[in-house]
């Protein structure tokens, strides 16, 4: 069995410098979204979860959005999450596949 296909796809959403500031970025809004609840009991500690939104947002919403249609309009945290780490992987692919086309155009010799 090859492993060609996994790796193209694997290689340009983890394996670059934009992808990896990008999932990083995204995993410190999940982790301090997470962890806000031990640290403190503010009645609107939730809305923290409105950052690892923001930062994976079109897909995300678009996620959210068929999961709500799918489900009936009933979401929970674990779909919230899981749309978000989703979001978050297919934007990385999609932002290391413009880097990689942009690294390929610049070396490309042009016709004087």
């Amino acid at each position: 069995m090859s492993t060609r296909p996994i790796r193209t796809l694997v290689r340009p959403a983890f394996a670059n410098p934009a992808s990896a500031v990008y999932l990083g970025l995204v995993g410190a809004a999940v982790a301090t979204a997470a962890l806000e609840p031990l640290f403190t009991d503010r009645p609107d500690a939730s809305l923290i979860w409105v950052w690892p939104l923001f930062l994976t947002f079109p897909a995300s919403g678009v996620l959210l959005l068929l999961g709500d249609v799918a489900r009936g309009g009933e979401g929970s945290g674990w779909f919230l999450v899981t749309s978000i780490v989703v979001a978050a992987v297919l934007q990385s692919l999609a932002l290391g596949a413009a880097l990689r086309a942009l690294r390929g155009r610049r070396r490309k010799p042009t016709a004087a």
